[in-house]
Order: structure tokens, then C-alpha cells, then sequence
């Protein structure tokens, strides 16, 4: 597979840092979190991400004064800098001077200034103005040797239905249909509800004066789909042409902008062909499972084929924005750390270097806090990571986690499954990954994930493909799939899969569609069960489960039965996971969703017969795999809060430590690390 990526090797050093707004501050201040920070052994600071009102006090006006304090003040005390472009948030002048730049909302209200994330991405000026910045700033600054990346905007993502994006939305779609409108009305299956166009600038925007049914439904998926698309590429194009305009200015340092796990808005793996490296914000709740936040390591390690990613934020302590904003125990902030290492990260950074005083983030959590002083928990626990990360030097950048399991995840099946009305209100794309996520998280199988235009050869690389609730089957998918489990692949799907084309439009002849023949059923029907209702799953060789939220009414046309229903409905005793030889491979199909145990029963099987790498550790602690110029480290991070013993299956020197470990039982306190670099592997 070809690799179109920055190597994030590129860095000298593990980048710890973060964010950092002196802006808010005094000079004095800034001189004092120079020697903190130092003392903490931080060496980078992402800059100029909220800045644009102070750069561009006026439209014909800029001002880099300040800017220019601040980086010659990091330069002077070794630091390295991610300098961000500023155009997250408008300044008011613009807002003010040209309302086009607000953004129109989902209730059809057109916005004033104020927020941040507030642009319209088709606004003509914003895009003048946005571009202008980014120039200027790489201009002055693009050939200083400690910028070693640049920041686009932030956070990406909302929608906006505006007249703009209104004209630009039927451009979009002139595109995307040759200029053809009965093509369009044939993929919106038009004709429903006396939907039929005939002129292109009778199509608007899908919002709640229009074709929504609320903001998760809508009378045209076909026409909410495809306005997802358009929303998500006009967002990408603000990002390109800022990445352009500093590419004019500085041919070599990587650019990226932080993404969000697994937000909904924007399809990241075609964002990610845009941009150099991936980064993403880590910000786990209270109650997030350790391995949902390992998925989404391992998802943003997947947008560029298994490059290592930037983890550009995560909080020191805890949040302000989540219900219940918990602080993390001691040693917790530690091991979340080394979780995003393990699973590809090659920076760990923080929202942010010091708490702001006033409005809305004041109490979001920061390296230096309130109190003002090294003398406080959280501080002591970053400079202690920070002489670790330190002393780890640059052993683990650039290395790569070998995976030989791959689960699918597409944006645009994210999109259509939850426009779908019905069959279960809590049928939902991220939880069904999930599951099945977790199910090999909790046998510490590495798992990589990916898109769905692969090549069956790219395919290849995999010795197994899970795909959950893979219900939008787009042109070429279905025939990728068949070729590489004819030549030895083997495959896992489940319900709700093969139901409807890229636009939409259910496959008739019986479900699972373009899928049917490779997983040898065909789906009558499917139940929704509410959630007090659950039925029976007797496997082949015994072991029994409950499974609950849909079941399929499933016919075998060459497959072999694995487990069935037990009794209490019409369809007891009918299959419910089989599995069907093709060609050399095997395709297994799960009818319903299982409890934990069941899943775990169906994953355990797929690892015996295909001889996973895999390692037994206690709940919640894993042990994951990274590997670079032929070294191999092995992560070994407790995520609980309590004391546990592993029997490690490897030997080797704990990096932290510098203490030979050998294999065996081992006992592991709360929120622990090592990383082994073994002497032997497993």
C-alpha cells in the first residue's frame, strides 16, 4: 500500500507540550511560565490558535507585534513551536463588515458574531481573509527552523445552510451527477413525497425549514446524505487552501489540524489524503471506557495507513464542557499518556500550558493551574512524565504498530445508518464498532483500521476484516471483498449490512444485498427488539449468550449454521451466526447483536482458527505492540485504579525504569506503565 504521508521521524524529539495563549497574559507572566515550564522538561508550545482578532485589528490592518514577542521568547528558551493559523474563530470587524461569514444554522436562524467554529465555509470573504492569514503568517515565519509544524484553524466541523452554501451545495451536486437532474431524482428516489426536481435551485440545503425531520432524520437520505458530503469537502477545501497558501511560503514543515476520534461531521479518511499528519484531541469522560479511547487512537493511527499521529490536546486534569468534569486520580493523566504512545502516538500535548482566568475555559484543567505554582499535584505529575519522555529520547518515534486484524469504519455509513428511520432508535454506528472493537481489545489483538476503497490486494495485508453494521455498500466495495476472501481473506459482518447503495437506495432481491453470495444467507426480515427484551444464542458447540436490539430472520443458501436462536419467538431454532467457505476464505455473519460474553465467544474462535498474535492480561490492562528498525516495544499500561498482576509473556528492559523485567507474573500498581523493549517477541 502506497504511503503518502510525512514521517512524523521528522521530529527531534518527543514533542510534549501544548496549547499555550500567552495573548491572555502579561509579559511578566510569560517570563515565569518559561522557567515552570522548563522545570517540567516541556519542550513545545502550539501557538496562535484564538489570535485572529489580534493580527487583524482591522480589514486593511495587520498587526504581528506580539506574535513575533512570543516566538522570540520561546526561541530564546529552546522551544519547539506548532504555530496555528488562527482562523477558528472571526474577528467581529469581519462578522460586522460582512455578514456572509456567519454561519445560518440547522433552525434556519442566520448567526452574529460570537463562539468560535462560527465561519461559513462557502463565505467568498472568509476564504479571501482565512487564505490571506495563513500566508502572511508563513511569510514571516515559515523559515524559522523551531516551527516544526503548522496548525490549521482548530477543531473542524458543524454545518452551515446558509445562500451560500445553498448555490455552492447545487454546484456540488451539477458535479456529482453530470449535470444530469433526472439522474439526481433517480438516486434521491425522487418520486417519494412528490419530490421531483426539475430545476436545480429548487434544491435547498436539507435543515429544518426544508427536507429534515429533525437533525438525525430526514425525507430524502439520498439528499441529507449527499448534503453531509458536500458539507464535509467544503470544510476540507477551507483547510487545503490555507495548507496551499502556506505551502507557497514553506515548502517542508508538516502541516495538519487536529481531528476528534470518531466526530460524526467530516469523513477524516478523506481528509486525511490532504493532510501531512494526523492529530487529534483526546478527551475521554469520567465513565469512557479504556478501550473506546484506544479505538480512537487506533482510528486516528488509521487515516494515513498506520503512521504514527500527534496527540495535540488532552487535559492535564479535567475538562469543563462534559456534565461531570472529574479530576483524574494520580497516575491517571500518566498512563492516558503512554495509551496514546502505545497505540501510534508520537507527541503528547495538552489543552493547555496555563488555565485561563476568564470565560468559558477558566476551569479547564492546565499544567500550570490557578494556584499559580509548581507546588500543586498535577504539575509534579507532568514534570515527572516530562523526565521520562526525556529520557526515552527518540527510541519509539516513527515506530508502527503491526496489526493483522482490520475493522472498516466510513464516515458515509455513519451518515446513512443514522438518517435511516428505523428499525431501532438505538441502533447507532460508533457503538457497534465499538463492540467489536473492544471484544479484541479485551485479547490485546492489535487492530488497524480502514476505509472501504481498499483493493482487494491492499485488502491482502490483513489476515481478517471485521466490518459492523457495514449497511451502505458503495460500487466496488462488495467485489474488493469477494476477491480477497477468494484468495484466503476471511471476513466478519453483521446485521444491517448490504442493506442500501451509496445513495441510499435499498438493493432489492433480499438482504444482505451485493453481499449475499459471499456470506451464503439471505434475511427475510429483521426484529427490533426494545430494550427490556432480549432472546437466547445456543452456539454449535454448546456455550449459550443473549443477544438483544435486532435479530435477522436468516436463510442459509450454502453457509453453515453456527449458532441459533433458542426458543420464545417464531423464529427459534433458525441460524443466527454462520459462517460459508468461499474460495480459499471464509465469511462469517453475526444476525444480531450479542452480549459481551457471546461476542467474546465468536472473537475467541476467529483467533484459534486463525492463530492471532494475542495476550491474556487482566480487565482494562493492555499490552500492545510497537516497531521500529527492528526493535520491539511492548506497552504494558494499567488503566484502572487499582493493583493487578500480568503474566508477561515477553522479557526485556523497562524503558522507564531501566529494570530488566523478566517474563512471568508481574504485579502492576494503579494506572502503571512499562515499555519493554524485549529481548525476545511474542
Amino acid at each position: 500500500m502506497e504511503v503518502d504521508f510525512l514521517e512524523t521521524t521528522q521530529f527531534k524529539r518527543i514533542l510534549f507540550g501544548g496549547d499555550y495563549n500567552p495573548d491572555q497574559w502579561p509579559k511578566e507572566v510569560w517570563y515565569k511560565d518559561m522557567q515552570l515550564l522548563t522545570k517540567a522538561d516541556i519542550n513545545e508550545a502550539t501557538i496562535n490558535v484564538f489570535s485572529w482578532a489580534l493580527l487583524q485589528p482591522a480589514e486593511d490592518k495587520y498587526d504581528f507585534s506580539m506574535l513575533d514577542d512570543i516566538i522570540q521568547l520561546l526561541t530564546e528558551n529552546h522551544f519547539e513551536i506548532v504555530l496555528a493559523t488562527s482562523t477558528a474563530a472571526l474577528p467581529a470587524w469581519m462578522v460586522k463588515n460582512y455578514p456572509d461569514v456567519a454561519r445560518t444554522d440547522f433552525e434556519g436562524r442566520h448567526h452574529r458574531f460570537g463562539g468560535r467554529h462560527n465561519a461559513c465555509p462557502n463565505s467568498p470573504t472568509f476564504q479571501k481573509y482565512s487564505r490571506r492569514l495563513a500566508a502572511k503568517l508563513a511569510e514571516r515565519y515559515g523559515q524559522l527552523t523551531n516551527v516544526v509544524c503548522w496548525h490549521v484553524s482548530n477543531e473542524y466541523g458543524g454545518q452551515c445552510y446558509c445562500d451560500n452554501c445553498a448555490s455552492a451545495f447545487r454546484v456540488w451536486l451539477r458535479d456529482r451527477y453530470n449535470d444530469d437532474i433526472k439522474q439526481l431524482n433517480e438516486a434521491w428516489n425522487a418520486n417519494f413525497w412528490s419530490h421531483t426536481f426539475y430545476n436545480w435551485d429548487e434544491i435547498f440545503p436539507p435543515n429544518d425549514l426544508s427536507d429534515a425531520i429533525g437533525p438525525d432524520n430526514a425525507t430524502l437520505a439520498g439528499l441529507a446524505i449527499d448534503y453531509r458530503r458536500f458539507m464535509s469537502d467544503s470544510i476540507l477545501h477551507n483547510f487545503t487552501d490555507e495548507r496551499d497558501a502556506i505551502r507557497d511560503y514553506d515548502a517542508t514543515t508538516p502541516i495538519t489540524t487536529n481531528l476528534m476520534g470518531t466526530f460524526k461531521d467530516l469523513d477524516y479518511f478523506k481528509w486525511a489524503k490532504e493532510m501531512d499528519l494526523v492529530s487529534w484531541d483526546n478527551y475521554p469522560a469520567y465513565n469512557t471506557p479504556a478501550s473506546y479511547t484506544a479505538m480512537c487512537h487506533d482510528l486516528m493511527r488509521g487515516l494515513k495507513n498506520g503512521a504514527p499521529f500527534m496527540l495535540m490536546e488532552q487535559t492535564p486534569s479535567q475538562q469543563n464542557w462534559q456534565p461531570y468534569n472529574s479530576l483524574k486520580r494520580p497516575g491517571q493523566m500518566r498512563s492516558m499518556s503512554y495509551q496514546a504512545m502505545a497505540h501510534g502516538a508520537d507527541t503528547i500535548q495538552y489543552f493547555q500550558l496555563r488555565q485561563s482566568r476568564g470565560a468559558t475555559e477558566k476551569f479547564h484543567g492546565a499544567v500550570i493551574g490557578h494556584a499559580d505554582t509548581d507546588q500543586t499535584r498535577v504539575f509534579r505529575e507532568t514534570a515527572t512524565l516530562g523526565k521520562e519522555l526525556a529520557k526515552l529520547g527518540t527510541q519509539t518515534l516513527g515506530a508502527r504498530t503491526p496489526a493483522k486484524v482490520a475493522i472498516i469504519f466510513d464516515w458515509e455509513n455513519y451518515w446513512a445508518l443514522e438518517y435511516s428511520s428505523g428499525p431501532n432508535v438505538l441502533l447507532k454506528y460508533v457503538d457497534q464498532i465499538h463492540r467489536y472493537y473492544a471484544a479484541f481489545y479485551r485479547q490485546n489483538v492489535s487492530v488497524d483500521f480502514i476505509p472501504t476503497d481498499l483493493t482487494a490486494d491492499e485488502m491482502a495485508t490483513y489476515d481478517l476484516i471485521v466490518a459492523p453494521v457495514l449497511y451502505m455498500v458503495k460500487p466496488g466495495v462488495a467485489d474488493a471483498l469477494k476477491t480477497y476472501v477468494k484468495n484466503g481473506g476471511h471476513f466478519v459482518t453483521t446485521f444491517m449490512s448490504g442493506i442500501v447503495d451509496e445513495h441510499d437506495n435499498v438493493y432489492i432481491g433480499g438482504y444482505p444485498g451485493p453481499l449475499r453470495d459471499l456470506l451464503g444467507v439471505w434475511v427475510e426480515e429483521f426484529d427490533a427488539l426494545p430494550p427490556e427484551q432480549s432472546n437466547q444464542v445456543i452456539f454449535n458447540d454448546g456455550e449459550t449468550s443473549q443477544c438483544n436490539l435486532l435479530c435477522d430472520v436468516i436463510h442459509l443458501e450454502g453457509a453453515e449454521e453456527l449458532a441459533k436462536y433458542g426458543s420464545g419467538e417464531f423464529y427459534a431454532n433458525s441460524p443466527v451466526v454462520t459462517t460459508h467457505q468461499f474460495g480459499q476464505g471464509t465469511a462469517v455473519y453475526v444476525g444480531t447483536q450479542l452480549v459481551d460474553a457471546g461476542l467474546d465467544h465468536v472473537v475467541e474462535k476467529l483467533i484459534d482458527q486463525l492463530q492471532l498474535t494475542h495476550y491474556q492480561t487482566p480487565n482494562d490492562v493492555e499490552l500492545t505492540r510497537r516497531q521500529v528498525a527492528g526493535s520491539t516495544f511492548y506497552f504494558l499500561v494499567n488503566n484502572t485504579g487499582h493493583s493487578t498482576t500480568v503474566d508477561l509473556p515477553i522479557e526485556g528492559v523497562d524503558l522507564l525504569s531501566q529494570k530488566l523485567i523478566p517474563s512471568g507474573n508481574l504485579a502492576v500498581e494503579p494506572f502503571d506503565v512499562k515499555i519493554i523493549k524485549a529481548s525476545t517477541a511474542v
